[in-house]
C-alpha cells in the first residue's frame, strides 16, 4: 500500500531517537534517499512480501501482527514516535530471505520516514561498520546456536529411542536363538528315536499310521486352543492320569506339552485305538518330539514377526524412502511411535488409546509429526516420575481441525510457569536431562510448519497437551516450512521476532484453554 508522499524535514528526522546523534551531511543524504510518507488508516504492507523499505513512524499509530495459524495475532500496537519496522535485516543481504517478518497496519493517519531497503543497508555499512559486523555476528550465532542445541535434542530423543528399540528387539532375537537351539535338540531326538522305530518290529502299515498321526497332531497344534491356567492344569491331570493308566513312564512330563499342544484324553483315545498296544508308548514319544518341534517353529515364527514388526514401526517413525510431505493417518505415526517408545514409557504406565478411526488422513510432514509425538510423550512419561500412571492418546475431530491429544496424570504444570514453558530452552528438568528445546521444536513443527496449534490444559492429576492439524492443506503453501527468523534487538522502541512469537504462543494458549475440551 502507498501513501502520500510529503517533504523531508531534516530537522523532524533529527528529532527522533534514532537519528539524534547524526551529522547534518548525515541527515542529509537521509533525506536524499529516504521521503516522508503519509498513510491513512489500514494495512503498510503485509507479512511475507518483499521486504523493500524501512520505516520509523513520526506519528500516528502502528499495529503489528503475525499470522499464526489461520490467524492474525497482534504483537504490538504503540503511538511512540521513533518506533522502526520493516526490512531490519537488509544489511544481510541475501544470506537470509529479504521479507516482512509481519504485518503493519496503522489505525488512524500516521507519517514515517520511510528509507528504500537498499539504502538503509547501504548506510548500515558505510556509518556503522563495526554495529554491523556485531549484528551479524549475533544473528548468525544465535543461529547456529538453536541449530545445534536442537540438534543435540533430535540426538537424545534418538538415544532414547534406540535404546527403546533395541531391548525391545532382544527379547524376540534371544527368543528365537533359544527356541532354535532346542528346536535343534529336539530334531537330533527325533532322528534317534526314529532311528529306534526303524530297527524295532514295526510294520509298513504301523509306520504309516504314525506318520499319519504325526501329521494331524500336527494340525492339531496349529489350531490349539488359549486355555485359562485353571483349564490347563485340570487337562494336565487328566492327560497324566490317561499316561500312566496305559503304561507310560513319566507322563508328568510330557503332559504339559501335549497341553500347550492343544490334545486331550480324547486325542490319545484315538491314536490308542489306531496303534497296536507295543507300539502305543514309541507312538506317544514320537508324538511328543512332534509336537514339541512344531511349538518352537512357532515360537521362532512369532519372534521374528515381532523382529520384522518393530523394524517396519522404526521405518514408519522414521518416515524412510516416503515423501516428506504427503497425506498420512495420524493413527499410524502414533501407534509407529508408541512402540518406539515403549521401553521408556516402561510396564508401570497404563497406556489407552482412544482413536476415531473415521477421521480422514491428513496433509502433513509425518517424519516430523513424529518428533512432536516423541517429545509430547516423552514429557508426559518424565511427568508420571516413571511411577504407576495412565497415558491416554486421543484423536477427535473439532471442526475443520484434526486433534491430537496427549493426557498424563502426573502432578500438572504450575500456573506460574505454564506461559514459559514453550519458550527456546526453558525446562523442569534436572541439568543435563533437558534441553528446554523439545516443546519450542513441537510449537515450530505444529504452528509454523503444519499451520495447526499446541496448546496445553492442565490441573493436578489431568495434564493435557493438544495438538490440532487443519484437515486441509493450505491454499498457498510455505513450500519449505521454514521459519523466518529475525535478530533479536534491545530497547522498548523495537519489535522483535522472538516477542512476536512470544505474545502469539501466549495467546494461542490463553484463547484456546477457554474452549471446552
Amino acid at each position: 500500500m502507498s501513501g502520500q508522499v510529503l517533504p523531508c524535514d531534516r530537522h523532524e528526522i533529527a528529532s527522533l531517537f534514532l537519528f539524534e546523534k547524526l551529522s547534518p551531511e548525515q541527515l542529509g543524504r537521509l533525506c536524499a534517499e529516504g521521503h516522508v510518507e503519509r498513510f491513512d488508516t489500514g494495512p503498510v504492507y503485509t507479512e511475507g512480501a518483499p521486504a523493500t523499505c524501512f520505516y520509523v513512524m513520526i506519528e500516528g499509530t502502528v499495529v503489528l501482527s503475525r499470522r499464526v495459524g489461520g490467524d492474525d495475532v497482534e504483537v504490538s500496537r504503540t503511538s511512540q514516535r521513533g518506533v522502526y519496522a520493516g526490512a531490519m535485516q537488509a544489511y544481510l543481504g541475501d544470506r537470509v530471505p529479504q521479507t516482512y517478518n509481519n504485518s503493519m497496519r496503522v489505525t488512524e493517519p500516521t507519517r514515517f520516514f520511510v528509507l528504500p531497503a537498499e539504502s538503509f543497508a547501504d548506510i548500515m555499512r558505510e556509518w556503522f561498520p563495526m554495529a554491523a559486523h556485531l549484528l551479524e555476528g549475533l544473528f548468525f550465532g544465535s543461529k547456529n546456536t538453536q541449530r545445534a542445541i536442537g540438534q543435540r535434542e533430535r540426538l537424545l530423543a534418538l538415544g532414547s529411542l534406540s535404546a527403546g528399540l533395541t531391548h525391545e528387539l532382544n527379547n524376540p532375537a534371544a527368543a528365537a536363538v533359544r527356541a532354535t537351539a532346542d528346536l535343534r535338540e529336539r530334531v537330533g531326538k527325533m532322528r534317534h528315536k526314529l532311528a529306534i522305530i526303524a530297527r524295532g518290529p514295526y510294520s509298513r502299515e504301523a509306520l504309516a499310521e504314525l506318520i499319519e498321526i504325526q501329521e494331524r497332531t500336527a494340525e492339531r497344534v496349529a489350531k490349539a486352543p488359549v486355555l485359562s491356567p485353571l483349564e490347563a492344569s485340570d487337562r494336565e491331570d487328566e492327560l497324566t492320569d490317561w499316561l500312566e493308566d496305559h503304561g507310560i513312564p513319566e507322563g508328568w512330563r510330557v503332559a504339559p506339552t501335549f497341553v500347550q499342544a492343544g490334545l486331550d484324553a480324547d486325542w490319545l483315545e484315538q491314536v490308542a485305538a489306531t496303534v497296536a498296544e507295543d507300539v502305543l508308548p514309541g507312538a506317544v514319544g514320537w508324538l511328543n518330539y512332534t509336537v514339541e518341534t512344531e511349538l518352537l517353529m512357532d515360537e521362532i515364527g512369532d519372534s521374528t514377526n515381532r523382529i520384522s514388526h518393530l523394524v517396519d514401526a522404526a521405518k514408519q517413525y522414521a518416515q524412510l524412502d516416503r515423501a516428506p510431505h504427503r497425506d498420512v493417518d495420524v493413527h499410524e505415526l502414533l501407534d509407529s511411535t508408541l512402540l518406539m517408545l515403549s521401553g521408556k514409557i516402561g510396564r508401570r504406565v497404563r497406556v489407552v488409546k482412544e482413536y476415531d478411526r473415521s477421521l480422514p488422513d491428513v496433509p502433513a510432514y509425518p517424519a516430523e509429526l513424529n518428533q512432536v509425538w516423541t517429545n509430547l510423550i516423552d514429557n508426559a512419561v518424565s511427568a508420571m516420575g516413571g511411577g504407576d500412571g495412565t497415558l491416554t492418546v486421543r484423536t477427535a475431530r473439532e471442526g475443520d481441525r484434526l486433534l491430537v491429544e496427549f493426557r498424563d496424570t502426573g502432578p500438572g504444570v504450575p500456573e506460574d510457569i505454564r506461559s514459559r514453558i514453550f519458550d527456546p530452552f526453558f525446562t523442569t528438568k534436572p541439568v543435563g536431562e533437558g534441553t528446554g528445546l523439545g516443546l519450542d521444536i513441537s510449537w515450530r513443527i505444529v504452528v509454523s510448519k503444519h499451520h495447526g496449534s499446541l496448546q496445553v490444559e492442565s490441573v493436578p492429576g489431568d495434564t493435557r497437551f493438544q495438538v490440532l492439524l487443519p484437515l486441509t492443506a493450505p491454499e498457498t503453501e510455505s513450500g519449505t516450512g521454514a521459519e523466518s527468523e529475525t535478530p533479536t534487538t534491545t530497547g522498548d522502541e523495537t519489535v522483535a521476532e522472538t516477542e512476536a512469537e512470544t505474545a502469539a504462543r501466549t495467546r494461542t494458549r490463553t484463547e484456546t484453554a477457554e474452549e471446552p475440551a
